[in-house]
């Protein structure tokens, strides 16, 4: 073989070559599907897990707030040990670890058990979130950030689906015990767990001393990175509260429509759950179409603007409605317009208002900010549907605190990147 063709086979071979960013891709979108899969899959199911436990709407609200509870504490610390001890080594540790927990929470014979087995693996959950929008961060080029934050995001929706439809089915339909999906789940989770130690890299081998040096040159500036100055900016507290109100909306639609479906709008079996796969599922064309915009435009306020009074008015027509077939209709447009769409807008202001080097404590801080309305919505919207008697009060609740979210919107500011420290 001449050189000439030596070299033209090496081209040839080079156009093979899959990207890094794109095994990143790949490796965490389905890393969010087993996450958001064990979050969800239980909630067609609630029904059947309260009569086991002899549980009103109140206590099964405390099955979803006990594991976002323990999720969301965990959020800050986990961000700052990735950032101190390694990335990669803490996300996959905690991976596995909540998938050997979801199959062990179907295992418990007593509520107490059933809800220390999901408190433990809510907080092993925690270990995902800072350290992989960090290393994605790091891994996709800027100007490709938003869409791959939206493909890998999408996996949310696509997990959530899944478990609703395959715990419906399995349980609803066809009779089994509803902790045969803990099961499943469970051991899928930990061989995605495996798979993304495999795919992913982490940077830097010597985490723990480039960080110190990072924060320590930062210190030595006046600019220390801290929870304080990160909320000190205005950028990111606005993000930061705006998505606690777009998960609020999410977290009633995700947790309590299956059973509205089914107590209140006459639905059973694996409809309940096929119905409910249509929000995840919308979402992420929705999510896709609204992220390669604003990375075409570099603007994301306005889509805010447009993103959040849709996610609302779908919202109260979920509920307003009685025809099914307009019920559908404004659970796809909740699911196009709603939270897995307006993800990726917020998760990229947090990277362009924060210095790399504390990429793991802001995301961290963002996702805790945001899903603290995750422990409050399951139990509060349970507490209003056994003191009123209907769960539509939960659902409008969620429709005035997304119009909290676009009044706050209104101050946020687009810009330049501009420092943590900067108020």
């Amino acid at each position: 073989m001449t050189s000439r063709e030596t070299q033209s086979q090496m081209q040839q071979n080079k156009k093979f070559i899959i990207p890094y960013w794109w095994k990143v891709v790949f490796a965490f979108t389905l890393g969010w599907m087993f996450i958001n899969a064990n979050k969800y899959f239980l909630n067609p199911i609630l029904g059947e897990i309260g009569l086991e436990y002899n549980l009103n709407n109140t206590q099964l609200g405390l099955v979803n707030s006990i594991f976002f509870l323990t999720y969301t504490i965990a959020q800050i610390p986990a961000g700052a040990f990735s950032d101190k001890f390694g990335r990669k080594k803490l996300l996959v540790i905690g991976f596995i670890l909540y998938g050997i927990l979801t199959g062990v929470s179907g295992l418990m014979a007593g509520f107490t058990g059933f809800l220390v087995a999901r408190a433990i693996a809510g907080l092993s959950s925690a270990t995902y979130y800072g350290p992989q929008f960090a290393l994605s961060s790091e891994a996709i080029p800027e100007k490709r950030r938003t869409i791959g934050s939206a493909i890998i995001n999408s996996g949310s929706g696509i997990g959530i689906a899944l478990g609703f439809v395959l715990s419906s089915t399995l349980v609803l339909d066809k009779g089994m015990s509803w902790s045969v999906p803990f099961y499943i789940f469970g051991a899928l989770t930990v061989l995605v767990g495996i798979l993304i130690s495999i795919l992913v890299k982490e940077k830097n081998p010597d985490k723990a001393s480039i960080e110190s040096n990072r924060l320590e040159e930062s210190a030595n500036k006046g600019e220390k990175v801290s929870v304080l100055s990160l909320l000190k900016n205005r950028n990111l507290l606005i993000t930061f509260l705006v998505l606690f109100c777009s998960i609020y909306g999410f977290t009633v639609v995700v947790t309590w429509l299956p059973k509205f479906l089914e107590t209140e709008r006459g639905f059973h079996g694996s409809q309940v759950g096929l119905i409910a796969a249509l929000v995840p599922l919308a979402s992420i064309p929705g999510a896709l179409v609204a992220s390669a915009i604003s990375d075409r435009l570099g603007r994301k306020k306005p889509f805010a603007f447009v993103l959040i009074p849709i996610a609302a008015f779908a919202l109260w027509a979920t509920v307003y409605v009685h025809s099914t077939a307009l019920l559908i209709t404004a659970l796809l447009v909740y699911g196009l317009f709603g939270k897995i769409a307006l993800d990726p807008l917020l998760i990229a202001s947090v990277s362009e208002n924060v210095d790399k080097s504390a990429y793991g404590v802001a995301f961290s801080l963002y996702n805790f900010m945001g899903m603290i309305s995750s422990v409050i919505a399951p139990w509060f919207v349970g507490f209003l549907a056994d003191k009123t008697g209907s769960m539509a009060t939960g659902f409008y609740s969620a429709v005035i605190v997304l119009a909290l979210g676009l009044v706050l919107m209104m101050f946020f500011k687009e810009g330049p990147k501009v420092k943590a420290t900067e108020a």
